[in-house]
């Protein structure tokens, strides 16, 4: 996993995914490294809804990141998906994009790829702006094996946009590239369910 920090990642259970950060947080020998622990834990109080925590959290990794291209960039992906949640997406574009250009510039292509898969769902209401940003995303996953794994969730948020939009031929494509990609990944079997749920929505859908 190109993301050192994503095996202590469970989202279906975040108090444990909680206590691990906060173990790794114990352990972390710089300040650099704690920042991007902060950024995680973060998140996790976003994906709670706790977004004063959220912001207290980011707020508390920024000063400890200082010149560390990692740590501001996991500082830049927080901080936009805060404001995302909280319903501020105007707000949240320029800091993926900020993000995204940090990580290209440094070379760190997973949370590069991430930022772009953050891009893409934040211009979703702009069709043409999410494809993209989409096409960003795959084509450095094709040049970069650490940003690979994104191939997967941007197909599968494209694929969604034009299945609401009622372009289910075109979505149907989408989600069997999405499911093709997960497939080469047997580990995260999660993931490949349901990028197989994905397709048997859109089959159902055409009655195929």
């Amino acid at each position: 996993m190109a993301d050192r920090l994503r095996p202590l990642w469970d989202f279906h259970d975040l108090r444990a995914t909680e206590d691990r950060l906060g173990a790794q947080l114990e352990r972390e020998a710089s300040e650099e490294g704690r920042a991007e622990v902060l950024t995680q834990l973060a998140r996790v109080q976003g994906l709670r809804g706790d977004f004063d925590a959220c912001a207290r959290l980011l707020d508390d990794a920024e000063p400890l990141a200082g010149t560390d291209p990692a740590a501001n960039v996991r500082v830049q992906l927080e901080r936009g998906r805060l404001h995302r949640s909280s319903g501020d997406s105007d707000t949240a574009l320029p800091l993926f994009q900020t993000a995204w250009e940090r990580a290209c510039a440094s070379d760190e292509h997973y949370l590069a790829g991430d930022a772009a898969h953050m891009c893409a769902i934040a211009v979703s209401d702009d069709r043409a702006a999410m494809e993209e940003w989409t096409q960003r995303g795959l084509e450095l996953g094709e040049r970069e094996p650490d940003a690979a794994y994104w191939a997967g969730p941007l197909l599968n948020n494209l694929g969604w946009a034009y299945f609401d939009a009622g372009e289910h031929v075109q979505a149907l494509e989408l989600f069997e590239r999405a499911l093709e990609v997960r497939k080469l990944d047997p580990d995260n079997q999660d993931a490949i369910a349901f990028a197989e749920e994905a397709v048997q929505t859109a089959r159902q859908a055409l009655g195929t």
